[in-house]
């Protein structure tokens, strides 16, 4: 494949050399090439439905969080919008070491803050889970023999009320920070991809490391202690750079993770079925573990977080039921992994 390299960029850059086609999701095409500034990378997004979108909720958020210092992507070295091409810095990636989770989450909330004084008004708002999610959650439970607690009806519509809110300042939040789009260096991590990013609340995505990266192939369960240290990690950089608390618990996003039925498949599937409902019949892999393995961690975490929660305590209590009912109908179901691959 030919780099799409035109003129206007070729004025401002030079012209590639030694072009190098890199692996990418079917939606982009990423090549590293040689410029006279040093290595860079090109990444063109393939035409189709959205395309254009995702070109420009990337271009948006490489831009909003450009000046962050210390960086957290790479930078924007040239954009051609009329073919969906971005030039970037290359980062050279290195194996993340043991405890990365707490770097990542302080590199998180930088990433985050630099949405929280404005700008960005071309990015979309977060859209979150909403009743239908409820109604499938509900379904499967019913589905499993579970009885759903006293309650817990109200609690699901009063947790939606709260996740569709915006509390505080709004966040850069990437739509996908997940293994493989956190480029890690000898001066920390930079975040790549940003055509799923919007705006919203920071914990909707702090909420990635403890329910086990709900949007993407790699799920892990790091061990308690680790959590901690990287949630506290992520709140005192947010405190430091906004001057502000995070608003919100984090039990209501890992929540609103656990009754998302697209949050159990990759995205080309989302919102083509009840995936909730599918689980009865089937089960699939995807990447390194399969849904029912995603949803029992979920659940796991849902119910660990709720004990003596007014605001979900009975959901809590339902998902501890859940997940009871689930390994005992598939009782060979393996536990998520505890490292990245």
């Amino acid at each position: 494949m030919k780099v799409p390299f035109g003129a206007w960029l070729r004025d401002e850059l030079g012209v590639p050399r030694r072009a190098r086609l890199l692996e990418s999701s079917p939606r982009s095409a990423v090549w590293r090439v040689r410029l006279d500034g040093g290595t860079a990378v090109v990444k063109q997004l393939v035409a189709g439905a959205g395309a254009d979108e995702r070109y420009a909720r990337e271009v948006a958020a490489l831009r909003l969080a450009g000046p962050v210092q210390p960086p957290v992507v790479p930078r924007l070295l040239g954009v051609d919008p009329d073919e969906r091409v971005l030039v970037l810095e290359y980062v050279e990636h290195r194996p993340p070491r043991a405890g990365w989770e707490v770097q990542y989450a302080t590199a998180l909330a930088r990433l985050h803050a630099a949405g929280a004084e404005g700008g960005g008004a071309e990015l979309p708002p977060w859209a979150g889970p909403d009743a239908k999610d409820t109604v499938s959650f509900l379904g499967l439970a019913d589905a499993l023999g579970v009885r759903i607690p006293n309650g817990v009806e109200e609690e699901l519509a009063q947790l939606l009320d709260r996740l569709g809110e915006l509390n505080g300042p709004r966040a850069l939040l990437h739509g996908d920070p997940c293994p493989g789009n956190d480029l890690h260096t000898g001066d920390g991590i930079r975040f790549i991809d940003f055509e799923q990013a919007c705006l919203g609340n920071a914990l909707m995505e702090l909420a990635y490391l403890r329910i086990g990266f709900p949007t993407c192939w790699c799920v892990t369960s790091a061990p308690e202690p680790l959590l901690t240290q990287a949630e506290a990690a992520y709140r005192a950089t947010w405190r430091e750079a906004t001057g502000t608390e995070v608003e919100g618990e984090l039990a209501d996003a890992c929540a609103g993770w656990l009754i998302r039925g697209d949050a159990l498949v990759q995205r080309a599937e989302r919102g083509t079925v009840d995936q909730l409902a599918r689980v009865m019949d089937e089960d699939w892999t995807w990447g390194t573990v399969s849904a029912r393995e995603r949803l029992v961690h979920r659940l796991a975490v849902v119910a660990g977080m709720s004990g003596g929660s007014e605001a979900v305590g009975g959901l809590g209590r339902l998902g501890a039921d859940m997940r009871l009912a689930v390994l005992d109908r598939w009782p060979r179901l393996r536990a998520v992994p505890s490292r990245r691959l």
